[in-house]
């Protein structure tokens, strides 16, 4: 008998000791896992490791501050390479496999239109830093981005191009996917509305290298001026026009503020004008100082706007798991309350559709360099 209640005492020990390590472990606060969607890999990377240092610099700083609701955030980082069928399958696991509430990215916008109908099908909140397509604006419930749509940045610069530059008679160079498309058709109303006309289009694949054909076609409508939308090939493009001896005017926007383009353009990048959201690394505020002081020590570079974009996205994201909750309908609902939150990019809310209201400016190739003409152009 005695042997028995040894035993017995023996087991209840051992039990003890399994709940108390159970308990114990259970004090330890468990991780956050978000999910995020870039173009890691391919041409678009330039951008997609941009946009992930500015994520990942402002993940380090919630962390260090306690993390959200003393829970420290992890983010489950899927590489798009910028195609649509890549974005669908990263946002399948992510969704399916890893069950995260939440995701950061895409930011190219054929990759977003993709990949949203299956986050608001699965009510997964998805909130890009780049993608810009106005298509986006009616993508969902749970769709989100903090970079302004097309509409308005395309609009701005054709209103800029009619009153300020004086064009009247412009061609449109644009590549040919969902981005390219809405930047084109924003340009076009706008700048046909104020009375101007757009005289002739001619498209190019994405990752294009050869714009002879295209830039010959334009040359001979004689534009007074190019609007002129991609990614790194628009250096080529420049290049290209400036060896074929055509001395068209150009004029570009966001994308445009890229110093490989300078360097693959040289001298012909001369003279362009661009539309920008704004991000000015010299700006006195605060809370931009920090940023690009920061980010000039973890990477040894300077922040571009994809990295202020990124950075502000994992920002807007903490608010509203901080002021919501862990779930993907606290976390849409907290979003949409958000008004005027000083981010590096300018002040962010975000309307109905999930996209948000900031400022345009306008800059210029001026000696190799980007320079201001107008900040917050209206």
């Amino acid at each position: 008998m005695k042997k028995i209640w040894i035993t017995i005492g023996a087991v209840v020990i051992v039990a003890l000791a399994i709940v108390l390590t159970i308990s114990q472990t259970k004090k330890e606060p468990e991780e956050i896992k978000i999910g995020a969607i870039l173009p890691l890999s391919g041409e678009g990377a330039k951008y997609g490791v941009a946009t992930k240092r500015g994520i990942d610099l402002a993940l380090k700083e919630i962390n260090e501050n306690g993390g959200v609701h003393k829970r420290k955030i992890t983010i489950i980082y899927e590489d798009d390479r910028g195609e649509p069928t890549s974005g669908v399958s990263a946002i399948t696991k992510l969704i399916q496999i890893d069950k995260v509430p939440c995701i950061l990215g895409p930011i190219y916008s054929s990759v977003a239109l993709a990949v949203a109908p299956i986050a608001e099908k699965n009510k997964t909140v998805l909130l890009s830093p780049a993608a810009s397509a106005p298509a986006l604006t009616k993508a969902g419930d749970y769709i989100f981005r903090n970079v302004l749509s097309d509409l308005y940045e395309a609009s701005a610069l054709a209103k800029y191009a009619y009153t300020s530059l004086g064009l009247r008679r412009v061609s449109i160079l644009y590549i040919n996917n969902d981005f390219g498309l809405g930047h084109k058709e924003s340009f076009k109303s706008e700048f046909e509305s104020l009375g101007g006309k757009i005289i002739s289009t001619e498209s190019f694949e994405q990752d294009a290298t050869d714009f002879r054909t295209q830039l010959t076609k334009l040359y001979k409508e004689n534009p007074e001026a190019v609007f002129l939308i991609g990614y790194r090939e628009m250096g080529r493009v420049l290049r290209q026009s400036a060896e074929l001896g055509f001395h068209l005017r150009f004029i570009s926007f966001s994308m445009f503020e890229d110093p490989e383009i300078l360097k693959i353009a040289g001298n012909a990048a001369e003279g362009v004008y661009y539309s920008l959201q704004t991000f000015d690394p010299q700006s006195p505020e605060p809370v931009v100082k920090k940023f690009v002081e920061n980010f000039r020590v973890a990477y040894h570079q300077d922040a571009d706007i994809f990295a202020g974009l990124g950075y502000d996205a994992m920002k807007l994201l903490a608010v509203a798991l901080e002021k919501g909750g862990l779930n993907s309908e606290k976390i849409k609902s907290t979003l949409y309350q958000i008004k005027d939150f000083p981010g590096v990019t300018g002040k962010t809310s975000f309307d109905q559709n999930g996209d948000v209201s900031k400022t345009i400016s306008i800059k210029k190739v001026e000696n190799g360099r980007f320079i201001w003409v107008i900040r917050n152009y209206q």
